[in-house]
């Protein structure tokens, strides 16, 4: 893909979601390059959270689970990975009949766009904090509107009620593993400083 078919992808996600869904879908990536791309997709916000925290005052420190880079990685990708999961296996419960690596390919490039997003919305702040708070909330409602419009491409769902089904379960799914991801990020984080 050319720098130019990614911003022709982005325009059309932004007007139409179903049609960039299934054009995402149209480029059959490789099950190698979408957990690539979800790798990087991670260690970018990963990096990111690193820049906030060191740049936040002592009153707006993140939890000590991000303390590290390797552990913010990891629980960024580990999210991630079982909420897509969680998704796929709610959308197969709730009558879908899709792929995991369609769900994959079009959850990872929503993650794109939302990473862009949130820089956008941090440069935004630095100008007008109102402006930003208010972007905020568009760009959240929007995900969700596009959220729903892939699982339900993806996923082969009926309606829209269904993949607000889904969304809600695949949290539940996403709460669950959560735990065991932070209690293995905690053995993580500890072996990290013990070894500095």
């Amino acid at each position: 893909m050319t720098p130019q078919d990614i911003i022709d992808l982005a325009k059309l996600t932004f007007r139409d979601p179903a049609a960039a869904g299934k054009a995402i879908l149209a480029l059959g990536f490789s099950r190698d390059v979408l957990w690539t791309a979800l790798a990087l997709v991670a260690a970018f916000n990963a990096v990111f959270l690193q820049l906030l925290m060191a740049t936040a005052g002592p009153d707006q420190q993140l939890p000590s689970y991000f303390s590290t880079p390797l552990a913010a990685f990891v629980l960024i990708a580990g999210m991630m990975v079982i909420y897509i999961h969680a998704l796929y296996w709610a959308g197969m419960a709730m009558g879908g009949n899709g792929r995991l690596i369609d769900l994959l390919a079009l959850v990872v490039w929503l993650q794109v766009l939302r990473t862009g997003l949130q820089l956008v919305i941090i440069l935004l702040s630095v100008f007008s904090p109102t402006l930003a708070a208010l972007a905020t909330l568009v760009v959240f409602a929007w995900g969700v509107w596009v959220l729903l419009t892939f699982l339900m491409t993806a996923l082969n769902l009926t309606s829209y009620g269904h993949a607000l089904v889904v969304v809600v379960v695949g949290l539940i799914g996403l709460v669950l593993g959560l735990g065991i991801l932070l209690a293995f990020i905690g053995v993580l984080a500890q072996g990290t400083q013990a070894n500095v």
